[in-house]
This record gives structure tokens, C-alpha cells and sequence, in this order.
């Protein structure tokens, strides 16, 4: 009877967010995938086209220059926001004092509105009046470095995907450190004992044993970055020409200033499919042999007591 009563309180409070979940969540996407098969204006009914819209995607040379841009702008948002939230999170292990200091200006930026974040790195970027990065090239007699970075070509993709990179350092530093002080002191005192030095320790001991906060994070950081939209779009729109343009800020050009809402929405829908397939690839990636037989036995255990039932 208490197990009845449970499964119903869990019912009771799971049921409001599964609810908000399916109407937030679920039914947009499953929205984005019928008018992926329609060719509508936002005037009048759709009218089914089939697969057109997906065969005209693939025949579309911005899809491919966003597509790749999206890539690229994912690495670079991946490798600043883990690496130097990781390093920072380390760093910060070893602090004796103020570190709750510490990680609240490192967060400050998490909570900050993108709208003033997009505005403090165009400042920074600014050629008139000069701006803090090339204000600092000069400083260094880098002068003939300085450039306009959001209107140049060659640095724009790089300019628009620091901004997102930097703005979530602070949380995954704060995730990082959680697991790292989580961890059980005797496990690495003995390899100190041993004589192992603080780098064997950490890339030996302690990043294994935080192996599915990695894997949590890296899923955090893809699927936000194949997501990238609101900076990029803030800074340069795509532009120039589509130098920074990413797979979001092409289907939302598309969908809403062009109302070509089928096309929109096929685009959409690859989005999805990408970042499903990248989750997939990253979990297979992360399971070892021994974590793959050790879920085997699980699931052997659990049809053994299922059958003793």
C-alpha cells in the first residue's frame, strides 16, 4: 500500500512539470515537424508539399555556410567555456579563502541579460571610439593587428562566439568545483602517500572519477552552442554577408522576416536531429567496455527479479 501511495505522490508532483514540459516543449517541436512539410506564409492554409522543403535545404548554399559556422563556433565555445571553467574550478579547490567571493563574480555574467553583454563586447570590439581590445593592441605595439572584428570577415565567426563562451564560465567552474570537493580526500591521499605529484593525481585520479560531470556539461555546452542564436544575432545578425551565420539565425530569418515558415521549420528540425545525434555520439564516446557490461548485468538482474515475481 505504501508503494501505491508513493507512486501516486510521485504522479501528483511530477505530473505539473511533465504537463508544462509537453506544452513547451513537445508540442513545438512536434509544430516545427508538420510545417516542416508545408510551404505556408502565415497567410491562408499551408499547403502540403512533402519533402521539398528539405530537398531545397540541402540545395542551399547559406545552409552549408551556416552549418559549418555553427561548427566552428561550437568549438570555440566548447573549448573556452570547459577548459577555462575547469582550470578555474582547479584553481579554485586549492583557495583557502573567499572562494564563495570568487565564484559569485565569476557567475555574474550567467545572470546578466545577453542584450547587455552583446552591447559590452561591441564596445570592446569598437573601432570609433577605439575599443578595449584594440586599445590593448596598441598598448602592446600590436597596432597593425587592430581591425573592425565584427565587420571583418576573417575574425567576425571568432568575435561573436568569445562573448558566449565567456558569459557561461562561471557555471560550469561552479559544477566543476561542486565535483571536485565532492570527492572522497582518501581516495587521492594514499596516491599522495605513494608520492604521485598534484598533475598525476588530478589527470590520473580526480577527472576519472568526475567522468559523468564531464559527460553532463560536454552535453550542456554542444547542445547550447548548436542552439547559439541571441549573441550572434545581437552582434551581427549573420553578417557580413553571412560570415556569422549560424543554423538558428538562418532559420529564424527564414521563418519570421521572410515567412517562408515551411522552409523555417525544416530547418528546425534539422537543428533537433543535430543535436540528437551529437547527444548519442558523446554518450557512446564516454561508455567504456566496462560501463557497457556493468548496465548488461543490470539489465539481467532486473528481468531475474521481475521473473521471481
Amino acid at each position: 500500500m505504501g508503494i501505491i501511495q508513493n507512486k501516486k505522490a510521485y504522479a501528483v508532483f511530477l505530473l505539473p512539470a511533465l504537463i508544462f514540459y509537453i506544452f513547451a516543449v513537445f508540442y513545438p517541436i512536434e509544430e516545427s515537424i508538420r510545417l516542416s512539410f508545408m510551404k505556408w506564409n502565415g497567410i491562408g492554409a499551408p499547403k502540403f508539399v512533402g519533402l521539398e522543403n528539405y530537398a531545397a535545404m540541402f540545395k542551399d548554399k547559406v545552409f552549408y555556410t551556416a552549418l559549418i559556422n555553427n561548427l566552428v563556433y561550437l568549438v570555440i565555445v566548447v573549448v573556452i567555456q570547459l577548459s577555462v571553467g575547469l582550470l578555474f574550478a582547479i584553481l579554485l579547490t586549492y583557495m583557502k579563502k573567499r572562494v564563495t567571493l570568487v565564484k559569485t563574480l565569476y557567475y555574474i555574467p550567467c545572470i546578466v541579460t545577453t542584450v547587455a553583454i552583446a552591447q559590452l563586447f561591441r564596445s570592446i570590439y569598437s573601432t570609433e571610439p577605439l575599443g578595449l581590445l584594440n586599445q590593448f593592441l596598441a598598448g602592446v605595439g600590436l597596432e597593425h593587428a587592430a581591425t573592425s572584428w565584427l565587420a571583418n570577415v576573417k575574425t567576425v565567426l571568432a568575435a561573436v562566439s568569445v562573448p558566449e563562451g565567456w558569459r557561461f564560465i562561471g557555471m560550469y567552474m561552479v559544477i566543476f568545483y561542486a565535483a571536485l570537493v565532492s570527492l572522497d580526500p582518501s581516495v587521492y591521499e594514499a596516491a599522495k602517500i605513494d608520492g604521485a605529484s598534484e598533475l598525476q593525481i588530478l589527470f590520473k585520479i580526480k577527472i576519472p572519477l568526475i567522468k559523468e560531470i564531464l559527460l553532463l556539461t560536454l552535453t550542456m555546452c554542444l547542445t547550447g552552442a548548436l542552439r547559439g542564436f541571441d549573441i550572434p544575432f545581437l552582434l551581427t545578425a549573420g553578417g557580413p554577408g553571412n560570415a556569422s551565420e549560424m543554423m538558428s539565425t538562418y532559420m529564424y530569418k527564414k521563418a519570421f522576416s521572410s515567412n517562408q515558415y515551411g522552409y523555417g521549420s525544416a530547418l528546425a528540425v534539422f537543428i533537433i536531429i543535430e543535436s540528437i545525434i551529437v547527444v548519442y555520439l558523446l554518450r557512446k564516446a564516454f561508455t567504456t567496455r566496462e560501463d557497457r557490461e556493468i548496465k548488461q548485468m543490470e539489465k539481467v538482474q532486473r528481468k531475474q527479479r521481475r521473473n521471481g515475481k
